[in-house]
């Protein structure tokens, strides 16, 4: 069934409850206005920690709270309400599922760590301006009793403050995923602050060597964890949109209620309520069609990829357009910075692109029919 479970219901509140007063709209602009150096808050992260969001994922054995995609959703989806800028998807989502899947002890011991909120780390798999985890570039030739990795990534969320790397690279049979510490010789990161003031890093590895132990998993293995870690990402964007695009519907609908003209509430004019009504279905469907991807993660099932690109390709799509009714319903001052709906459109640009845009998942699905 399409709905949350009691506890899943009591998870939402927490954490709709936690951010709102943790981590309002002013958190992100403080850090922006600053131009806080990190760009997140390791305050933030280790409450996260305490709240055990962080570890939403890991398995109990490994200090998580051995939930699943569903409440990762949850927690990603109040992320979206309240844009602010959190290790979660990076080190929660996408890293702690590599290393449960494919860690080995001693990679496993980074878990705990990331549920407490004490340690970052970031995924570097996309190289260009779109995802394309297919065709990565950056190579890793065996040398010795290691390898020495050579390429650039981008786009590496939470980048310049991971306390480790996951990169995956080419080998002679396939793609490899690698450990990698940020002060390994030959690795330079650059921050780059996105149009959303949220983190992301390029990455540019020059002759980078590293132990056989650093390989996550099998060597030429690396093509199975990363693509449980790529669909639970993009199930959690996906999730991430629907909570900007349903917040910036929220703050849309009391501005009809308040802003007055010709003597009424402009939301009292018939034009603008039944285009409130239809975005108002719109981000129904794609709720549910996000939590649908979600219990099919959760459920194992082998059509879960599939149902992750409807989801991601869905939410996109509609809270493009819940942000750009929010803004155009305020008309010209929907833009200023003094409104927080731009912020959101700000926010759902850069969620669209990330993990593969509507038109990404579009072609995966049409691939698997067979177009």
């Amino acid at each position: 069934m399409l709905i949350l479970t009691d506890e899943q219901t009591m998870l939402k509140e927490a954490a709709d409850g936690f951010l709102t007063e943790r981590a309002p709209i002013a958190h992100l602009r403080k850090l922006r206005d600053t131009r806080d150096p990190d760009g997140v808050s390791r305050e933030l992260w280790a409450a996260f920690g305490e709240m055990g969001f962080a570890g939403v994922v890991i398995p109990e054995a490994d200090g998580g709270s051995g939930l699943g995609a569903v409440e990762a959703g949850v927690i990603a989806e109040s992320l979206g309400r309240t844009l602010t800028p959190s290790p979660f998807l990076s080190s929660s989502v996408l890293a702690a599922t590599v290393l449960t899947q494919a860690g080995s002890g001693a990679q496993k011991a980074w878990l705990p760590r990331i549920a407490a909120g004490e340690a970052i780390l970031s995924l570097a798999v996309d190289e260009g301006p779109k995802h394309a985890p297919a065709r990565i570039a950056v190579t890793a030739q065996r040398q010795g009793n290691g390898f020495v990795l050579n390429g650039a990534k981008g786009f590496v969320l939470d980048g310049h403050v991971a306390d480790a790397l996951i990169v995956a690279a080419k080998t002679d049979g396939g793609t490899t995923l690698f450990l990698i510490d940020p002060k390994t010789d030959g690795v330079e990161i650059e921050r780059t602050v996105m149009v959303d003031a949220h983190n992301a890093a390029r990455v540019t590895l020059s002759d980078v060597r590293v132990d056989a132990d650093a390989v996550i998993g099998a060597v030429d293995g690396g093509e199975g964890p990363l693509s449980a870690a790529l669909n639970l990402g993009r199930a959690c964007a996906a999730a991430s949109l629907i909570g900007a695009g349903d917040q910036a519907f929220q703050i849309m609908l009391e501005y009809l209620r308040t802003r007055k003209q010709f003597g009424k509430a402009i939301g009292e004019f018939q034009a603008l309520q039944h285009r409130a009504a239809h975005l108002f279905t719109e981000i129904e469907i794609a709720q549910a069609a996000v939590l649908a991807a979600l219990q099919a993660l959760d459920a194992g099932r082998e059509d879960a990829g599939l149902a992750v690109s409807v989801a991601k390709a869905k939410a996109g799509r509609v809270a493009e357009l819940a942000v750009q009714e929010a803004v155009q319903m305020h008309g010209g001052v929907g833009m200023t910075d003094e409104f927080d709906v731009g912020l959101y459109m700000k926010r759902v640009r850069v969620l669209n692109e990330l993990l593969g845009d509507a038109a990404f998942h579009q072609e995966a699905l049409a691939r698997a029919q067979g177009f």
